[in-house]
């Protein structure tokens, strides 16, 4: 594929918000406070200078193209998770493809072990950031000992003017076994809707988005009975197919990428912005082209092996589309 965004029809009135799991961005550096090995020049994934810069120019083109075959722009707002800190996104946007967007970076670190967090880049011309806080996301493992996973980073802005909140997540994994972590996740999505609860205080039209890596599909029950309520809706569900997902695991597609939002962005009103569809970022470069694996993500290690890819989930995203003000 060509390094450079395919030019369509662009639609000047939609806007791309999307969500991308960045799978593994670290730096080269070791941090003593959190769990690098693996990714360090002398590790057994050799993580060096050049495997590191060429991740990121790889991500660069990705995140350049979401939406892109709509709108005819990058994404104007892009949560993003597994990433070890705030430098590597400051990286990540001087790349070649996304140096001239003029994004920005939202980040807090996290107590997960790992040292990974989640981050929010936006396109400073359509958006203005307000405030931005990280939310603890307390469980515990089957030990009743604390398992530090990742903040929940809650970010309000003005999206072209109309004021927006944002929830960016990446759940407890499912690495002990789907059921028997079950709970962490409901932890998380019950963290959420007090956020949400808390901003529907104060203004009950407020408008929401929560995306993240669930580690759950939208059918699971943290996601559709304790995140996505009355007052919610899920484009996700209708995506998720068995021939279709956002990363694979023993030939089954999952997808755990996910971007819901408050009802009031089905309401057309002027000044305000409504969706308009939701998908996934599938397109045939960013899967692995023969083998048994064909079809799946092309990730960057598969175990320890280097092979040089994106990343092992693809990016979701929703159009929004902005109800231009008649004067």
């Amino acid at each position: 594929m060509s390094s450079k965004p395919y030019f369509r029809k662009k639609h000047t009135n939609l806007h791309t918000v999307g969500f991308y799991n960045l799978e593994n961005l670290f730096d080269t550096k070791d941090d003593p406070n959190t769990l690098d090995n693996d990714f360090l020049p002398d590790s057994e994934k050799r993580w060096n200078k050049k495997r590191y810069e060429r991740k990121l120019f790889k991500l660069g083109t990705v995140i350049s193209n979401i939406g892109f075959a709509k709108t005819g722009k990058a994404p104007v707002i892009l949560g993003v998770a597994e990433v070890e800190n705030k430098a590597v996104l400051e990286d990540l946007i001087k790349t070649k493809h996304l140096v001239n967007k003029n994004y920005g970076v939202v980040h807090h670190e996290s107590p997960d072990e790992r040292g990974i967090d989640v981050g929010l880049l936006y396109q400073k011309e359509s958006f203005t950031v307000i405030n931005s806080e990280s939310v603890q996301v307390l469980v515990d493992n089957e030990y009743g000992e604390r398992d530090f996973t990742r903040d929940i980073l809650w970010v309000t802005g003005k999206l072209n003017n109309e004021e927006i909140h944002i929830l960016v997540n990446h759940w407890p994994s499912r690495r002990d076994g789907a059921e028997s972590t079950s709970y962490k996740r409901i932890a998380a999505a019950n963290k959420n809707r007090e956020v949400i609860d808390q901003i529907m205080e104060k203004d009950p039209d407020a408008k929401i988005i929560v995306m993240g890596d669930f580690n759950d599909d939208p059918k699971n029950e943290s996601v559709r009975k304790h995140l996505v309520s009355h007052d919610f809706y899920n484009p996700m569900e209708k995506l998720h197919t068995r021939y279709r997902g956002t990363l694979n695991y023993k030939s089954q597609w999952n997808l755990f990428d996910q971007i819901i939002f408050s009802n009031n962005f089905h309401k057309y009103q002027e000044g305000s912005h409504s969706f308009s569809e939701a998908n996934i970022f599938d397109d045939s470069f960013l899967k692995i082209y023969k083998g048994r694996y064909k079809g799946t993500p092309f990730r960057t290690y598969a175990g320890r092996k280097y092979k040089g890819g994106y990343s092992d989930h693809f990016p979701v995203y929703v159009l929004l589309k902005c109800n231009v003000q008649k004067s």
